[in-house]
């Protein structure tokens, strides 16, 4: 029995370090870091990847998780996971994004439903337009790309020789790009219920007798309807090119690790 356990705990060692980094990946990831995801089928999944990829954690000092050192790298391996997991998030925040900005322009910010992906409320907008994202995400295979960064990411941060600050530095620059990524993509609805209100304020001047809330609140919600669809039909090609510039960024940093 004892040398069960002798072999059986290096191979429970080594499966340690890659289902830490796999499962701090999917807190932060789209779809799989959400609340619908069951926390269980989570750490099943990082459980088996981590069995996967235990071939391309090899060849390297073993460390001893219950020692300072193994809690160091423990959180080491847990926040190179998280930081990978959060940049493709932000492809998913800019839909998002555009759904609040989309629904405070149309007047449809009132309209609030039970949002099962983050345990709170949403408007509808972002709930229709985040349901949409993740039909993309899974389309387009967003679960094997991230499969396969984190599967590339064992060779450009490998266990214990840590990681530079060009990674963190370069996910938080990012961040104002989720913002100008989704005001590019708001922009006609925005215009368009712009217009509809100044035209409305020229004819509150003209008919101050006419009923111009109740009319133009109906009015600006048709049109920002119709600016919607007209906007929905860009967003699988926009979320694309939002993930290839997250895959440009990382591949950038494994580059510069690789070289360092």
């Amino acid at each position: 029995m004892e040398a069960v356990f002798a072999q059986l705990l290096p191979m429970l060692t080594a499966l340690w370090w890659p289902f830490c980094r796999i499962l701090a990946m999917f807190i932060g990831a789209p779809v799989l870091g959400e609340a619908v995801t069951p926390v269980t089928a989570r750490i099943l999944i990082a459980l088996v990847l981590a069995i996967i990829m235990m071939p391309l954690t090899g060849g390297v000092a073993p460390i001893n998780p219950f020692s300072l050192h193994g809690v160091v790298a423990s959180i080491e391996q847990g926040l190179i996971g998280f930081v990978l997991g959060l940049a493709f998030h932000f492809a998913m925040s800019v839909i998002g994004v555009l759904g609040f900005v989309v629904s405070s322009q149309m007047g449809l910010s009132m309209a609030v439903m039970n949002d099962p992906m983050n345990g709170q409320s949403s408007d509808v907008t972002s709930a229709l337009l985040s349901t949409l994202s993740i039909i993309i995400f899974f389309s387009i295979d967003g679960h094997l790309v991230i499969a396969n960064v984190i599967g590339q990411s064992f060779k450009a941060w490998p266990l214990g020789s840590g990681f530079g600050p060009m990674l963190l530095e370069a996910v938080a620059y990012n961040v104002a790009w989720i913002f100008s990524a989704a005001m590019l993509l708001a922009i006609p609805v925005v215009f368009s219920t712009m217009v509809v209100q100044i035209g409305f304020g020229f004819l509150n001047r003209v008919a101050p007798s006419l009923n111009l809330f109740a009319l133009g609140f109906s009015m600006i919600t048709i049109f920002g309807l119709l600016m919607l669809v007209q906007v929905v039909r860009f967003i699988p090609e926009h979320y694309v090119r939002m993930t290839n510039m997250v895959l440009e960024l990382i591949r950038q940093q494994m580059q510069v690790a690789l070289h360092g």
